[in-house]
């Protein structure tokens, strides 16, 4: 089969090319769900052709929503952009008057979801979707019509009519649209087109290790595969015949990388944060010369450089420490086979990006929106030049950068959207000809993309001063004391901070110091502890400028959550509804 030019072209090139006895593997209440590449691509088949019995037509949209990653989802995304439909994924965690408003802006006729508690959700704002026809649900359990019936409603006489559809799929045709989870405002819809993703991935498998394309490739997906990012290496994976296994849910992720063992997975820095956070507190907390080595471990991790800068004396020494400590961090969290763990989303820590690979665990952080497919850069291992601390890679063949008179990151290239859905001026806003205007900051250096803050984030002090404010959150987070926080000041003398704390930290800390743990409801009030906190942030802003640092504290006692509206999908702050939330926490900064 030549090179693939659609989407649902990956998985028959790899009939064609590397047919798998494992493609895809799910949870299923413990007795695991495999399909072959076989098995996959008939049951896309079978389910395409009940689209079209269903009289699903060329154009049509249908809504995709599920809780954790599984093959059902994946299977209709195929079937769906063959008989050229269009696929409208949404998060799981969207409220109903979000799905309201996207179903009835996307005019999607069908919907699948993935269980009782999502079909609940849906059925009770269906009424006031007048093209919404029928929902479907994967888990049997589930009240509803079954997923199942798609496919049942086909035969042998709708296919004639699915080859023909899928040979008059154009590459340049719209093959997807993704409502961005967005910081604020309404969701605006991205249209993708086929060429768009497809040239994305293809375009991105040279920042691969090559060692493991064609071998034993076993990859673990958590993340919500509705996000571009996720998606977009579900289809790179089967492009490289790689055996793809499904987690049971984000908070059995240590569970899953134990039983699955893979080579690669996908991580925000969020998740990279917490599996830091919790193997520094396991190891401090052994105490003796166990500790002590730990921290000598750790210690040397942090000062990590690639393509071995640091000299031989310093490889010496961490070949040291990943035998005493890094080994046993690996088997632990189920990596003893790990060669990369892809990383975006988000602005990924230095200390975080030091810390994993001196362990062996090599991070490629990568840099891209939904609106441009959505990789732009790419840090990576694969040959010496590739990777930089502190930056988000090299460009990938075909996207070309440039950059605003105020620092603002343009981008064009194949992967820059079709624009916003029913939003022609909205897309005219971010659109300069060519050029995709991303609202992120930046600048190159030696041909390494560094962002250092989102356009619309950026405030400015009573003094006329600027701030990043993302800039010191990551640079605070480095605080095992500091879970969650957002600096705040526009406008004010300077900046400050509400500030979510680590309970576990807290509570080892009092241990170790015989100060009573007051809890998380006591812990804003207790002096003690808000000192503690307020020396790591005076150590952590010492190297900004003086208008920069932070300079008072609120502590919060509940984390920033999806459900209250502060943080999107994918786990970004949500500043305007945390301001609102906890105004006069931030005014008590600045009285």
């Amino acid at each position: 089969m030549n090179q693939p030019t659609r989407l649902f072209d990956f998985p028959r090139y790899q009939l064609a090319n590397n047919p798998l006895e494992l493609m895809m593997s799910m949870p299923n209440g413990g007795n695991r769900v495999n399909y072959s590449t076989e098995q996959f691509i008939n049951a896309v088949d079978q389910t395409a052709r009940g689209l079209i019995a269903l009289g699903v037509e060329k154009g049509t949209k249908i809504a995709l929503i599920s809780h954790n990653n599984r093959c059902e989802w994946n299977i209709m995304d195929h079937a769906i952009m063959s008989i050229g439909g269009i696929n409208v994924p949404l998060y799981p965690t969207m409220t109903e008057a979000d799905y309201e408003y996207i179903l009835n802006h996307s005019e999607s006729q069908y919907c699948a979801v993935s269980n009782q508690e999502l079909y609940d959700k849906v059925m009770s704002i269906k009424d006031k979707i007048p093209t919404l026809k029928d929902v479907f649900v994967f888990d049997r359990s589930a009240t509803g019509r079954h997923w199942s019936e798609i496919a049942e409603a086909g035969s042998d006489d709708q296919q004639s009519e699915l080859t023909s559809r899928m040979d008059a799929v154009d590459p340049s045709e719209m093959a997807t649209i993704i409502y961005t989870s967005g910081t604020t405002g309404t969701p605006k819809g991205v249209m993708l087109s086929h060429q768009n993703i497809t040239q994305t991935v293809m375009r991105s498998i040279p920042r691969i290790p090559p060692v493991l394309i064609g071998s034993d490739y076993r990859v673990l997906s958590f993340l919500p595969v509705c996000h571009i990012f996720e998606r977009m290496l579900h289809y790179l994976y089967m492009y490289i015949g790689a055996n793809i296994y499904f987690a049971e849910s984000l908070e059995t992720i240590k569970e899953d990388l134990n039983a699955s063992q893979p080579t690669v997975f996908t991580a925000v820095p969020r998740l990279l944060e917490k599996f830091y956070d919790g193997i520094v507190q396991k190891g401090r907390a052994a105490g003796g010369v166990k500790a002590a080595i730990f921290n000598w471990a750790v210690d040397l991790a942090l000062q990590w450089e690639p393509d071995g800068q640091n000299g031989g004396f310093y490889e010496w020494k961490l070949g040291l420490a990943r035998k005493l400590v890094f080994s046993k961090v690996k088997t632990a969290l189920g990596l003893d086979n790990i060669r990369a763990v892809a990383c975006g989303s988000a602005a990924l820590a230095p200390r975080l990006a030091r810390f994993f690979n001196a362990a062996g665990i090599p991070i490629y952080e990568g840099y891209g929106l939904t609106e441009t497919s959505p990789v732009v850069t790419v840090n990576s291992d694969v040959e010496p030049g590739l990777m930089r601390i502190g930056y988000v890679g090299k460009l990938i063949e075909g996207v070309d950068v440039k950059f605003a008179d105020d620092g603002e990151i343009l981008v064009k290239g194949f992967n820059v959207m079709m624009g916003y859905y029913k939003e022609p001026e909205k897309t005219a806003a971010v659109m300069s000809g060519e050029w995709f205007h991303t609202g992120d900051i930046g600048r190159f250096d030696d041909g390494f993309l560094k962002i250092t803050d989102r356009k619309k984030e950026m405030f400015k002090t009573s003094g006329g001063k600027y701030v990043a404010p993302q800039l010191l959150e990551n640079a605070l987070k480095a605080s095992l004391f500091i879970e969650q926080v957002m600096v705040v000041g526009d406008g004010q003398k300077f900046p400050g901070a509400l500030v979510v704390p680590n309970e576990d930290a807290v509570a080892e800390w009092c241990k170790r110091k015989n100060h009573p743990f007051p809890g998380m409801e006591g812990i804003r009030n207790d002096e003690r502890i808000a000192a503690r906190i307020q020396e790591d942030v005076d150590k952590l802003v010492e190297p900004f400028a003086k208008w920069e640092k932070v300079k008072a504290i609120r502590i919060l006692p509940t984390m920033f959550t999806i459900d209250n509206n502060e943080l999107t999908p994918t786990l970004k702050l949500k500043r305007k509804p945390i301001k609102e939330h906890y105004q006069d926490e931030i005014d008590q900064l600045y009285v």
